[in-house]
């Protein structure tokens, strides 16, 4: 019987038959999606011989929902994203000049998704430009509502523009501003950057990851990135101090005693088991994520910041053609998953573009839920089938000896090796 996944005492409660809204997007959309859901459903099968099963609901957002609806996000698909807690959606186009600044954005405000969280590693024979891609593996925690993001910004020449300007030069005694300048609001709260860390912390303890970096420019914008990485420590010391080690412990002891003492201790820490929390400002994480990607296991960042670090890093592994993202509120349980790329009209109905993002989404869904054997079978199937160079045109065009497939022939390859565990070695974990 097909039933509502629910939160109970914090913690998500997946029926055997659950229903799980999703949204086919525009697009490409649609081809991703087809390939996709074929791709769960047949892992699902394998995995749990009809014991489980997935009740799939569609919502609509976008165009379709434009053209059905004359709106482009119905109150009745936010109703029902907030009604089932999970769901999983394609790519969405955002009208231009008018309506809502974003549909992606709007949905994570609406639903309070707080927490942005973008796995990054690389799977064998992807294209890379990197020489040492393998050494990539990490999981970024992006603050998702606040910052810029916030939607707090006033255009030039503005009546409100004027305002806040001579409120900030009158009142504030802010340094002159010109009279044609236009103006946005950083936003970055106390509550909101505790419970991101938080996310991130309890991530790396769950999975047994050896550290967590808070990334900001606090050294610049010292009130708002700044108090991020203060907040970030505090908490880590507050709520997780039996099981973390913090930079700043690391330089009061340095402080108290000397340097040796400090090294000391942060060994003793890491052989404990205890997660590193330490600290990075940003441009200088972009130049250590291609030069010593292997420092990094998690991040944890504000919104800004990880829209650039995502990309950033999804580069580094082949592209945002192979990464997966999630929208996730760990304490109502709310979580969107989705494909991390744009919609390409252009290539719309073809059946030629890669998959791999939306299918990759699905297994965070998957592991979200519990049913970590089913997302174990997808990433043995995908890894498999891209280790076999059997690819879409993306990966066909800078691999050698590659066979180029459609979508749909993607997704059947990737079903064909669902069980496949002569190649397990090589695949990632």
């Amino acid at each position: 019987m097909a039933e509502k996944i629910t939160m109970v005492n914090g913690k998500l409660q997946v029926p055997d038959e659950p229903i799980i809204p999703y949204i086919e997007g525009d697009g490409i959309g649609p081809d991703i999606w087809k390939a996709t859901v074929r791709v769960i459903n047949a892992a699902v099968e394998k995995t749990y011989h009809g014991k489980r099963k997935i009740q799939w609901k569609e919502i609509l957002a976008g165009e379709k929902a434009y053209h059905a609806t004359g709106e482009w996000l119905p109150q009745e698909t936010i109703d029902a994203c907030k009604q089932y807690l999970v769901a999983i959606k394609g790519p969405l186009t955002t009208p231009v000049g008018e309506g809502f600044r974003s549909l992606n954005v709007t949905l994570r405000q609406e639903l309070d998704l707080y927490a942005c969280v973008r796995p990054v590693k690389w799977y064998s024979n992807v294209p890379s430009p990197l020489v040492h891609p393998e050494k990539v593996n990490m999981v970024i925690f992006r603050e998702n509502t606040e910052d810029v993001y916030a939607g707090i910004e006033y255009r030039a020449h503005s009546p409100e523009a004027g305002r806040l300007i001579q409120f900030l030069e009158k009142e504030l005694q802010a340094p002159s501003l010109s009279h044609d300048t236009a103006l946005g609001i950083k936003i970055i709260s106390e509550h909101g950057s505790k419970r991101l860390v938080r996310a991130a912390i309890q991530y790396a303890l769950r999975h047994r990851l050896p550290s967590v970096t808070l990334v900001h420019k606090g050294n610049i914008m010292k009130y708002t990135e700044g108090a991020f990485r203060q907040w970030g420590y505090e908490l880590a010391e507050q709520e997780f101090a039996e099981h973390t080690f913090t930079w700043l412990q690391y330089e009061r002891i340095k402080k108290e005693r000397n340097h040796e003492a400090a090294d000391q201790a942060m060994k003793i820490a890491a052989a404990q088991g205890k997660v590193i929390v330490k600290d990075i400002i940003a441009d200088n994480f972009l130049q250590q994520l291609l030069l010593n990607p292997q420092e990094f296991s998690v991040i944890a960042t504000m919104n800004l910041n990880g829209d650039y670090i995502s990309d950033a890093a999804a580069a580094a592994v082949g592209g945002i053609g192979i990464a997966p993202g999630a929208n996730i509120n760990y304490e109502t349980g709310h979580a969107i998953f989705e494909a991390t790329h744009g919609t390409a009209p252009q290539f719309a109905n073809t059946d030629s573009m890669n998959p791999s993002s939306l299918i990759l989404s699905a297994v965070m869904m998957l592991e979200y839920m519990g049913w970590n054997e089913a997302a174990r079978a997808i990433v043995r199937g995908l890894s498999t089938a891209i280790m076999r160079k059997k690819v879409t045109i993306d990966f066909y065009k800078q691999m050698s000896d590659a066979t180029l497939v459609h979508t749909s022939e993607f997704a059947t390859e990737i079903i064909r090796h669902l069980d496949d565990t002569r190649l397990q070695g090589m695949i990632p974990s």
